[in-house]
């Protein structure tokens, strides 16, 4: 790739961050928990094994999120009957879950977002505490 070109998945990356704003912060988890937030850990098993758990996140995995997560769809999860829930997907490092949010707002939930950084973002915060 020539100097100063932008891959294009870096172009559609930043797009979705656009769409997605604001993104939540490692410190807003709890908050966003406790005032009815659905936090989603997209991150394979293996990850999680590895790295541990994200306390209050429901496991769904990235390959039927949309499926999971859409209220009008016949394969939804029980916690996801409104459209306006705050959800927020978070994968290893805040990459795919950027685009996974984008397209959960492209398909109605409007109040869908990320973890900036995402479950590593959130390690680094919760070992500082």
């Amino acid at each position: 790739m020539p100097a100063g070109d932008v891959a294009r998945i870096d172009h559609l990356l930043a797009e979705a961050r656009a769409a997605i704003q604001p993104r939540a912060a490692a410190g807003d988890l709890v908050r966003l928990l406790a005032a009815g937030a659905l936090v989603v850990d997209t991150r394979p098993s293996e990850q999680r094994r590895r790295d541990g758990e994200l306390p209050g996140a429901l496991v769904i995995d990235r390959n039927v999120l949309e499926w999971r997560l859409d209220p009008t769809s016949e394969f939804r999860i029980a916690e996801v009957t409104d459209a306006r829930r705050v959800v927020v997907v978070v994968c290893n490092e805040g990459y795919s879950s950027s685009l996974a949010a984008a397209t959960l707002r492209t398909i109605g939930l409007r109040n869908a977002t990320d973890l900036d950084g995402g479950y590593q973002a959130w390690l680094a915060w919760s070992t500082e505490c």
